[in-house]
């Protein structure tokens, strides 16, 4: 029989590509992954890695067996979904981009406090491009993420998305400026999120759609450094309204053409439906309906 905890070890080197990223992924030396990977060689009797430079790649063998591998590690997650019920609580690994982090998940652990004393949360701050990711690859159970019109999240084989509901985006401009159309702002320099990240494309194609490439002259992962050169004068941008939290308005806020939301989802694998994730899920959507309700 093979050793599922060494399946999971090629199914991981299959997903990240080297050992090194399973092994920093899994909390291991890449030493162990290698002896690990070594065992479920001799269990298979044929050779599952071959060199490849200075890395190994799977062979087609190696390939065929993480496949099954895949299977095998859905099945224990089926199998240990269907005895939760009956084992009180399972922990849900939840992983949740900065703006959710920081303004609905505090909110919804107040009402799971309520709701579900014993049910533990752990949390990670990931951005979406990241989080979903390791959401496939089995790192969390539950992901919050967003997309943003015309820029729909790649769906894996095996993960569902489902809507938690919706964020407005809106110009932001320094304080005691007056509200200005978008393309009155052609000349000024912007703060926007790092490229490839589906905010910035999307962002960019708005002032393109206005008639000017933006002069990004700021780059920041961090909404709260946008908020920050905002204030100060320094740029102008666009945020949506979960960045405001409970947080008092220093910055003038302006609508975009055609009032556009970007969709807030939850994601999970199909197999992992445990009442401890339904729980937090529900915790999730009722604190942001709160916070929408809160911001009208």
């Amino acid at each position: 029989m093979f050793e599922l905890r060494r399946l999971r070890l090629l199914h991981e080197l299959s997903l990240r590509g080297t050992i090194a990223e399973v092994a920093a992924s899994l909390s291991y030396s890449p030493s162990t992954v290698s002896q690990q990977l070594a065992l479920l060689e001799r269990e298979a009797g044929v050779a599952l890695l071959e060199p490849d430079g200075r890395r190994v790649r799977l062979t087609p063998q190696g390939r065929l067996l993480a496949e099954h591998a895949a299977r095998a590690l859905e099945l224990d997650e089926s199998a240990r979904s269907a005895l939760a019920g009956h084992a009180g609580w399972e922990p849900v690994r939840l992983a949740a981009m900065p703006t959710a982090a920081e303004t609905i998940v505090p909110a919804a652990l107040t009402l799971l406090a309520e709701r579900a004393p014993e049910l533990r949360v752990e949390l990670a701050e990931l951005p979406p491009e990241e989080s979903l990711f390791e959401l496939w690859a089995r790192r969390f159970d539950l992901v919050i993420a967003e997309q943003y019109p015309g820029h729909t999240r790649e769906r894996r084989d095996g993960v569902v998305h489902e809507l938690l509901g919706e964020d407005p985006i809106r110009l932001v401009l320094p304080p005691a400026e007056r509200p200005v159309p978008l393309h009155e702002l052609r000349d000024r320099a912007w703060v926007m999120e790092p490229e490839g990240t589906a905010a910035r494309q999307w962002a960019v194609q708005q002032c393109r759609a206005a008639g000017f490439d933006p002069d990004v002259r700021f780059d920041a992962a961090d909404l709260t450094a946008h908020v920050r050169l905002i204030a100060a004068g320094h740029a102008v941008g666009m945020l949506p309204d979960l960045i405001w939290g409970d947080r008092e308005l220093e910055v003038v806020l302006a609508p975009l053409p055609g009032d556009p939301v970007r969709e807030v989802f939850t994601a999970i694998r199909a197999v992992s439906r445990s009442d401890g994730i339904r729980a937090v899920r529900g915790a999730l959507a009722d604190a942001l309906a709160s916070h929408r309700a809160a911001a009208s």
